[in-house]
């Protein structure tokens, strides 16, 4: 038996319950990794609160980094005791050990600790694909970032500003702004800014190049009228609620503008794609151009209050849970 949290129905922090659960030995092609760290993200309360479905009981969690203990057959190239990582779906990462497919594990280089690792599986990955695949940012680019002091943002602002980017900052709080500063943003603008439109296109000579959006809803319009023409709109979160349906006329009105809704599994869907978006992040990291910030740790058994801070935005940078 294990310890894991499970929830049994949708909702908000309290359906989340520590159960112990039986784990059984690893099958064909898959490996158990006993997690030492845990990390947290908003997509986690979007599959707690039913906003992204799911069959019920489910635990929750798509990141994680630990050892691995046993492998099961035709498992082949990693050895017991090894320091490893992943991200992915279904979720389940919260919790003490998991059985995970070999093929979609990741070796976590010398020099990376497994806090580290889980604080950037699925955020460094997500800053990974928006920075070289949905939109391919060159230098010299201005880029509007939103959530710019949390996980994701931390380590998007680093990463752009590495590749020759000017990154303009959006944020909740004048620590907020400090914060960002510090890790990429040469400019920030708080999100309740009455001229939040027109500070953005003051900064960028007119228009950003793209706006990496992870709020949805209450942004979405405002992040269009921020982009320079043919300008391309990255929205990748529902941290306010989904985007409400609207015409494609509204891309067109505003200069002929791109829109893309990625989602980072489509991305590492092949091992290939997984391997090389490993490398290049696992990369960054250990040049020191990319540094995890960790601001807060949670032993795993009180991630409910972990989901609380993380939905008041109390959070900064990256979270991780203890198991």
């Amino acid at each position: 038996m294990i310890g894991a949290i499970r929830i049994h129905s949708f909702g908000g922090p309290e359906v989340l319950q520590w159960e112990q659960v039986e784990l059984a030995p690893p099958g064909a092609g898959e490996i158990t990794i006993r997690q030492t760290a845990v990390g947290l993200n908003f997509i986690d309360t979007y599959h707690r609160s039913g906003l992204y479905p799911l069959t019920l009981p489910a635990g929750l969690g798509t990141e994680a980094a630990g050892v691995v203990e046993a492998m099961g057959p035709g498992v082949s190239g990693f050895s017991v005791g090894e320091a490893v990582a992943y991200t992915g779906l279904p979720p389940g990462a919260y919790a003490e050990k998991r059985n995970w497919p070999a093929e979609r594990t990741l070796k976590v280089p010398a020099g990376i600790s497994a806090e580290v690792a889980a604080s950037s599986m699925l955020k460094g990955l997500t800053a990974w694909y928006l920075l070289r695949r949905s939109y391919r940012l060159q230098a010299g680019e201005t880029v509007l970032l939103y959530a710019a002091a949390g996980g994701t943002g931390t380590i998007l602002g680093q990463w752009a500003k590495s590749l020759g980017a000017k990154v303009i900052g959006v944020v909740g709080s004048p620590a907020k702004a400090e914060l960002a500063r510090a890790n990429g943003c040469a400019e920030t603008v708080l999100d309740t800014d009455p001229d939040f439109v027109g500070k953005v296109k003051a900064l960028s000579d007119g228009g950003v190049a793209v706006v990496y959006d992870s709020i949805g809803k209450d942004t979405f319009m405002q992040s269009l009228d921020c982009l320079r023409r043919h300008g391309t709109m990255v929205s990748f979160g529902n941290a306010s609620g989904p985007v409400a349906p609207f015409s494609p006329m509204e891309l067109a009105k505003r200069g002929s503008l791109h829109l893309t809704r990625p989602s980072l599994f489509d991305f590492i869907a092949s091992k290939a794609d997984l391997d090389a978006g490993a490398a290049e992040l696992f990369g960054v990291i250990r040049s020191g151009s990319v540094k995890i910030g960790i601001g807060q740790r949670y032993a795993l058994r009180d991630v409910a209050q972990a989901h609380r801070d993380l939905e008041s935005r109390k959070t900064t940078g990256s979270t991780i849970l203890l198991p």
